[in-house]
C-alpha cells in the first residue's frame, strides 16, 4: 500500500530551485481554494522550500517594500518584514532571513477583493462585488474611486466581473473584466467571448472579445494579460486594439510576475463541477495546478511546479525580492501576538501565564 502524501505535496523541475537561487527571491502565492498564502524559496540551488499560511479565502498579494498585503474574504491584512524577529522565531529559530508578521487589518467586509496593490494614493483594489476600483483606508468599507462607463450604480451585484489591474506611475492604468454588462451576474452570459481590457484613464474598451481575462500587468512599457478560458498569455497593443499570443497553457492560467526576464505564471486545475469553469475551452485539458517559468523574450517555457494535493486553484502569484528563505506568521497563529517591534527593538514576548 502506497503511503499517503503529505499535504501540500508538489513536485518540480530542477532548475525551479536553481532559477528562485540565482534571482535571490521568493513567489508568494494565493489560494482561495485552501485559504492560504504559500512561500516558495530556494535557500540553495538544489533545495525548494514551501511554507502556507492560513488566510480566509486570500485573494490579491502586493508585495511593496518591506510590506506585503493580503486581500481575504472580509479584510485585507498588511504584514510588514521585520527582520530582527526572524532568527529568534519561537517555532522555528535560526530558520528564516526574513520574517512578514501582521501589522494593521482593514475590516472591508465582503467585498470579493481580487487584485490589490499600492499607489501614489494609497492601497488600491479591484471591488469585483461593486464593479469599480477603490481605496482602502480606515475611514470606510472602501472609498470608490472609478467604474467602467457601463456600469449605472454601484450595487453589490458583481455585474461585470471586474478582476484585474495594472499599475502606471503610481495609479492603476488598465484593468481587466470578464464582461460589459450592468445587471447582476451578467458577465457569465459569455465566459468564453465576453472579456474587456479597459483604460482607466479614458473609460474606454482597448480590446474585447476576451477569453475571461485576468491579471493584467505592464512589463517593460508593454501590457501583457492571461486569458483563462483559454489558457493564454497575450501581450496587447493598446494603440491597434489588437493582440498577440506569447504562449499557450494547458490549463487556467491566472496570477503572474516577472523576476529579471522571467515570468512567473500561476495555473490552476478547475471544478468540473463548477459552472463558472466547466464549460470552458480548457476545462478538459486543465490537468494539474502549479506555477509555470516562463523566459519572456523567447517565449518558451523553461522550469514548472506542479501540486499533487492540496491546492487545486491560484489567484495571485508575486515576487518577494532581495530573500533566500522568507517566513511569514499568519493572523491565524496565536504567535503573531508574542511579536513586539518599536521604532528602537522587536522582541518575542515571553508567552503570559494564567493567573
Amino acid at each position: 500500500m502506497s503511503k499517503p502524501l503529505a499535504p501540500f505535496s508538489c513536485s518540480y523541475t530542477p532548475n525551479f530551485p536553481e532559477l528562485l537561487h540565482a534571482l535571490n527571491c521568493a513567489i508568494a502565492l494565493s489560494t482561495y481554494q485552501a485559504n492560504k498564502v504559500v512561500f516558495l524559496s530556494a535557500p540553495t540551488p538544489e533545495k525548494m522550500v514551501q511554507l502556507p499560511r492560513t488566510f480566509n479565502k486570500a485573494m490579491g498579494i502586493s508585495v511593496r517594500d518591506d510590506k506585503l498585503a493580503v486581500a481575504t474574504i472580509d479584510e485585507l491584512v498588511i504584514l510588514k518584514n521585520t527582520p530582527s524577529l526572524a532568527l529568534k522565531y519561537p517555532n522555528q529559530p535560526n530558520t528564516y532571513d526574513s520574517l512578514f508578521v501582521p501589522r494593521t487589518s482593514y475590516h472591508t467586509g465582503q467585498l470579493d477583493l481580487h487584485d490589490v496593490e499600492w499607489g501614489a494614493a494609497g492601497l488600491w483594489a479591484v471591488n469585483t462585488r461593486f464593479s469599480c476600483l477603490s481605496l482602502i483606508t480606515d475611514a470606510y468599507s472602501f472609498e470608490p474611486q472609478w467604474k467602467p462607463h457601463f456600469i449605472s450604480k454601484l450595487l453589490p451585484e458583481d455585474r461585470c466581473h471586474l478582476n484585474g489591474m495594472a499599475m502606471a506611475n503610481g495609479a492603476p492604468k488598465y484593468v481587466s473584466a470578464l464582461g460589459q454588462g450592468d445587471v447582476a451576474g451578467s458577465w457569465r452570459e459569455n465566459k468564453t467571448g465576453g472579456g474587456v481590457i479597459m483604460d482607466v484613464d479614458s473609460n474606454e474598451i482597448v480590446v474585447s472579445g476576451l477569453g475571461m481575462p485576468h491579471t493584467p500587468r505592464i512589463y517593460n512599457g508593454q501590457l501583457y494579460c492571461l486569458l483563462s478560458a483559454t489558457g493564454e498569455l497575450i501581450k496587447i497593443d493598446v494603440e491597434k486594439g489588437s493582440y498577440e499570443v506569447v504562449n499557450q497553457f494547458n490549463g487556467f492560467v491566472r496570477g503572474m510576475c516577472l523576476v529579471g526576464d522571467h515570468l512567473f505564471i500561476g495555473l490552476s486545475k478547475l471544478r468540473t463541477t463548477s459552472s463558472a469553469f466547466r464549460d470552458l475551452p480548457i476545462a478538459k485539458k486543465s490537468l494539474f495546478c502549479g506555477v509555470m517559468v516562463l523566459h519572456l523574450p523567447t517565449g518558451s517555457i523553461v522550469a514548472k511546479l506542479q501540486y499533487h494535493n492540496s491546492v487545486e486553484e491560484l489567484y495571485d502569484v508575486q515576487m518577494i525580492p532581495n530573500t533566500r528563505r522568507p517566513g511569514i506568521v499568519s493572523p491565524a497563529q496565536e504567535v503573531h501576538r508574542r511579536a513586539v517591534v518599536t521604532p528602537e527593538t522587536s522582541f518575542w514576548a515571553v508567552a503570559s501565564k494564567d493567573n
